[in-house]
């Protein structure tokens, strides 16, 4: 595939992982505009990685949620919360597999999934 049969592709890829990981944000009620700005940071990082190495787009999802989730924690503390866990300190979701496709949150604490990124909306605590 040349790289005009990779672009449409790329770009739907990255697309996709921006919509999904704004609804989570959304879901969570945090989307505010500098939230937002770091999603777009996220994506605009990403694009170069998966111009880089087209076979990894099915992972860009995964990666971008983890870049937000780490500029969040940097500026804002955690993100997203548990929800399965009533008891303890409060701790974020992580997102497995850290490199691959379908892209989960899970606890890891409790050691269970707990949606698909993009999902979150489905989940209450």
């Amino acid at each position: 595939m040349d790289d005009a049969e990779h672009k449409p592709r790329l770009e739907q890829a990255l697309h996709t992982a921006r919509a999904l990981v704004l609804a989570d944000l959304m879901a969570l009620e945090v989307a505010e505009a500098d939230v937002v700005s770091l999603v777009e940071d996220a994506v605009a990082h990403r694009r170069w990685w998966v111009e880089q190495w087209p076979d990894g787009s099915e992972f860009v999802t995964g990666l971008i949620a983890q870049d937000v989730q780490d500029a969040l924690l940097e500026r804002y503390g955690r993100w997203p919360l548990c929800p399965v866990c009533g008891s303890g300190d409060p701790h974020a979701l992580e997102v497995e597999p850290e490199l691959g496709a379908d892209p989960h949150w899970v606890c890891a604490k409790a050691g269970v999934i707990v949606a698909r990124v993009g999902a979150l909306g489905g989940v209450t605590r």
